[in-house]
C-alpha cells in the first residue's frame, strides 16, 4: 500500500559541492533511523532498489564486478554497462551511473549516517540534489515499512514542492 498521495518533500537538507578542475561532485548526507545492515541491503538488493532508486540493477550490487543499470523514467530504456568498483559490506559502495557514485554508511546510534558523493554535470547539481533528496525520503519510508513507491525521473518533477526544493538547493550552491 503506497502513501504517495500524502508525500511532499520537506525543506532542502544541508548539502555540498566540490569542484576539481571542470569536475563537480554533489555531496548529500542523511541520518536514517535504520541500522547499517538494513541500509546496505536497500543499496544493493535489486528488489529493494526497484522500490526507491532511480535505476534498476540486473544483479546484487554487494560484490565487485560488472552490472547493468537501467535508468527509470527515461523516455526509452537507457541501460548502462558499469562496474561495482568497491563493495565493503555495510561501509562503502562505489559504482558508476551518470557519474561516479560513492555511498558511505556510518553507524549512528541505532541508525546510519548515509553519505552520497555523486560526480555530476554542474548544470544539474540542484536537480540532482533534489532528486536524491526525494530518493532518500522514499528509502527512509521503505525501511520503516511505510513504502511510498519509487519516485524517479519526470514523475518527480511533477511533485508538489519540486520547484521549491530545487530552488532551495540552488540557493545553497550559489557562489
Amino acid at each position: 500500500m503506497s502513501n504517495r498521495g500524502k508525500y511532499t518533500p520537506g525543506p532542502a537538507a544541508p548539502a555540498g559541492v566540490r569542484k576539481d578542475g571542470d569536475k563537480w561532485t554533489l555531496i548529500l548526507a542523511r541520518e536514517l533511523r535504520h541500522p547499517p545492515a538494513l541500509v546496505w541491503d536497500a543499496l544493493t538488493d535489486p528488489k529493494q532498489l526497484s522500490e526507491w532508486a532511480p535505476f534498476d540493477a540486473d544483479r546484487n550490487l554487494g560484490t565487485v564486478g560488472p552490472v547493468k543499470l537501467t535508468t527509470v523514467g527515461a523516455p526509452s530504456p537507457h541501460v548502462t554497462d558499469t562496474k561495482v568498483e568497491r563493495a565493503e559490506k555495510e561501509r562503502v559502495l562505489e559504482f558508476t551511473w551518470g557519474g561516479n557514485l560513492r555511498w558511505e554508511l556510518e553507524p549512528l546510534g541505532s541508525g546510519t549516517r548515509l553519505t552520497l558523493w555523486h560526480a555530476i554535470d554542474s548544470q544539474f547539481i540542484s536537480w540532482g540534489a533534489a532528486g536524491w533528496h526525494v530518493c532518500f525520503d522514499v528509502l527512509d519510508h521503505l525501511l520503516a515499512g511505510d513504502p511510498l513507491g519509487r519516485l524517479a525521473g519526470p514523475e518527480t518533477m511533477k511533485l508538489e514542492g519540486w520547484q521549491r526544493l530545487t530552488g532551495e538547493y540552488a540557493k545553497q550552491f550559489a557562489t
